[in-house]
């Protein structure tokens, strides 16, 4: 007589509900690698290097962003950071350690000419100060009875290109309009330098 044959046991995956050695052609792996890593760290060894390596990778950033010199000279930490939260801001690092600076609320309005007569007036920045572009090149539009527009300049920012020459009506209009444009944040480009508009 033939002996009796188990039934084999199979692991499904508790997210995908694949088995386990499946969940790598499963819809979504990403998902699924915590459970995987977790439930069943012998079917891939990869993952849990992977793990180990961003645990690694989380304690050494939060290492860094608490400063090697936090920790008092027998390892135990400072009494700044013993009674509670830091007072110390996150910055935003470029890639190669550059910080990234936070942009300046100032509008500035240059005034381009093209085909040696026609002339366009740019504003930038008034979103700085919590101004829809789009309302903004509307009214703008209507004040000045011309075409404006609300275009990606160079920098791939936003900018209004108002067609015509109004450069120096445009302060008054703008610091009427939207009160909280300081007219001393306002400069126009002439010549290549930045220069205040009052």
């Amino acid at each position: 007589m033939a002996e009796k044959l188990e039934p084999a046991k199979v692991l499904y995956c508790g997210v995908c509900s694949l088995p386990a050695e499946y969940c790598e052609f499963g819809p979504d792996f990403g998902r699924c690698k915590p459970w995987l890593v977790e439930n069943a760290p012998d079917l891939y060894p990869d993952l849990l290097k992977e793990a180990n390596e961003k645990a690694a990778d989380n304690v050494s950033d939060k290492l860094q962003s608490l400063g090697i010199s936090s920790g008092g000279a027998d390892g135990a930490p400072s009494s700044s950071q013993s009674g509670g939260t830091s007072k110390k801001e996150e910055v935003k690092r470029l890639p190669g350690g550059k910080l990234k600076k936070k942009d300046r609320q100032e509008v500035i309005i240059e005034k381009v000419v093209r085909n040696k007569r026609k002339s366009i007036t740019i504003v930038k920045g008034l979103e700085l100060f919590g101004i829809k572009l789009s309302d903004a090149s509307k009214k703008l539009g209507k004040k000045f009875a011309t075409g404006a527009s609300v275009v990606k300049g160079p920098t791939e920012k936003e900018q209004i290109d108002v067609q015509g020459d109004i450069i120096y009506d445009i302060v008054e209009f703008i610091t009427d309009t939207w009160p909280d444009v300081p007219e001393r944040s306002i400069f126009f480009i002439e010549d290549g330098k930045k220069v205040q508009a009052g």
